[in-house]
């Protein structure tokens, strides 16, 4: 699949123009790993590879970046003001030492987790907010990505502290954007997943699992070695 330009990769995907039914009503919205898996798949630099697997005894999304940079993705409309916590968990084998992920050339993940809000109809009109497993940024710390003012970015898990353990997140969107983007927005637009490693050539596997929107912010049960 034909490459983005970097001035317009982390803007989430390109958007089309059609009509999103809305998601309505409080029930959670949850994404298996096998719905995962038959997302469809923007590439920006190769594709990283999205395979179903066992692990710790449960099925589970493994996506490893070897150079390469693709995102799976659902566009899909989900009201936030009833189901504005987004959960799930995931595992990385290890991180890429050494970069600078406030640069081009640093601004690799072995993984990531992603929300959309089109702020228009034309393709850039997009402001994402990228949940990211940082290699070098403590947990916490947000910045600008570097390809564009449109996409920030969020630590929730930084350096090797916890390479190799299945870590469970919770995250209110509509405080993440307010706090990144001065916004608190109603809905959003679209979820993603991702592995990449091809600015800096690295080479990392991530796992996913329990992919949901809820109204309540209890953790999700993680799989258990």
């Amino acid at each position: 699949m034909k490459s983005l330009s970097p001035s317009l990769r982390w803007l989430f995907f390109p958007w089309l123009a059609v009509v999103i039914s809305p998601v309505v009503g409080s029930d959670p919205i949850a994404f298996t790993p096998t719905q995962m898996e038959r997302w469809p798949t923007r590439s920006f630099e190769g594709e990283t590879d999205y395979r179903l697997t066992e692990k710790d005894g449960e099925r589970v999304l493994q996506a490893r970046a070897n150079g390469q940079a693709s995102a799976l993705y659902l566009e899909r409309e989900i009201d936030l003001t009833q189901t504005p916590y987004l959960k799930w968990c995931w595992q990385v084998d290890r991180v890429y030492p050494g970069l600078d992920e406030t640069t081009k050339a640093g601004d690799d993940y072995p993984g990531r987790v992603y929300v959309a809000h089109k702020t228009g109809l034309l393709p850039w009109q997009v402001q994402s907010v990228n949940y990211v497993w940082s290699s070098t940024q403590a947990p916490g710390t947000a910045w600008t990505n570097a390809f564009t003012d449109r996409a920030q970015l969020l630590a929730l898990q930084g350096g090797d502290a916890k390479v190799g353990e299945w870590v469970a997140e919770v995250r209110d969107v509509r405080e993440d954007y307010q706090r990144l983007f001065g916004e608190k927005y109603d809905h959003i637009d679209g979820v993603a997943i991702m592995s990449d490693g091809d600015n800096a050539g690295g080479d990392a596997t991530a796992w996913f699992t329990g992919l949901t929107f809820s109204a309540d912010a209890t953790p999700p049960t993680c799989p258990s070695p």
